[in-house]
């Protein structure tokens, strides 16, 4: 990956397991790492999850007290340490993003695989120009019109990962409230749902509807995303947006539970040809 591609988030995240790991093997405790660094515990936990940039003299220190002396290796890790600090793409939309989100749009440019379950509105991969202005106008009330362009910029610029050479796979359930809620007036609407319908049949995309008939389901606890990386050593990722900050989970156990609420989801809901039906519907009552 080049200087401004979401691989510096992965490469945060890859040498922090390969940190982790080490650590583990030599029976060093997070607490005895941190103090060799001058650090705290927690300081020690948000790198080993790739959480925070790497200072060189941190991670050469690291490395001498894990008794890595190889100079093949400590030169690895400390050019991925570098690679890893370099700012994204997205770094310039900083001043209209939420401090949480840079941290998203690296992990989701990085993503081989992209599950979701949206309620609240249209997913931000599949949002039409005219849908994501409205959207981020009723989010960003009172923000000036350069400030929501920027936004919206920012959304329009993610979404060429869907469509380029090596896109991620986008297995999406929305639910039918996301489709009747307005955003916009009613040809910003069925703009949308047309534009629903159309990507829906792009081979690396997945849609599902849930429908009001169905009932109470398996998405109880509202929107959430998993994220997965080609990177064998990596875990996935499960994001949960919240009003003033963003959760990211990895254990196994939580990513487990919301991969078996998304299978719940897939399979009580219609599939992508009964979906894309449902959509058409929807468009002529519009």
């Amino acid at each position: 990956m080049s200087a401004g591609e979401p691989g510096s988030v992965v490469r945060r995240m890859l040498l922090g397991s390969q940190l982790r790991r080490l650590r583990e093997s030599r029976g060093i405790t997070r607490e005895a790492a941190g103090y060799s660094i001058r650090a705290s515990e927690s300081k020690i936990s948000r790198m080993e999850l790739g959480r925070v940039s790497f200072k060189t003299r941190d991670v050469e220190d690291l490395l001498t007290l894990y008794g890595i002396t190889d100079e093949a290796e400590r030169s690895s890790l400390l050019s991925l340490a570098k690679e890893a600090n370099v700012a994204g793409w997205w770094h310039s939309y900083s001043d209209v993003l939420p401090s949480w989100f840079p941290t998203y749009v690296g992990l989701e440019g990085a993503a081989s695989l992209i599950r979701v379950y949206e309620v609240q509105f249209v997913h931000g991969l599949l949002q039409t120009e005219e849908y994501a202005r409205a959207v981020v106008r009723r989010g960003m009330r009172g923000a000036s019109e350069a400030d929501v362009e920027r936004r919206v910029a920012l959304r329009l610029e993610r979404q060429k990962h869907l469509v380029a050479e090596n896109a991620p796979d986008l297995h999406i359930v929305l639910d039918e409230a996301a489709l009747r809620r307005p955003y916009g007036d009613r040809e910003v609407m069925r703009g949308q749902l047309q534009h629903l319908i159309e990507i829906s049949e792009r081979p690396n995309v997945r849609l599902q509807v849930m429908p009001f008939s169905f009932g109470g389901h398996a998405g109880e606890s509202g929107a959430f995303t998993i994220l997965s990386f080609p990177e064998s050593d990596l875990s996935d990722v499960v994001y949960l947006e919240q009003l003033t900050s963003a959760l990211y989970l990895d254990k196994s156990e939580d990513v487990g539970q919301y991969e078996r609420a998304l299978k719940e989801l897939q399979s009580d809901s219609p599939g992508p040809d009964e979906s894309r039906d449902l959509l058409r519907g929807l468009l002529q009552l519009s």
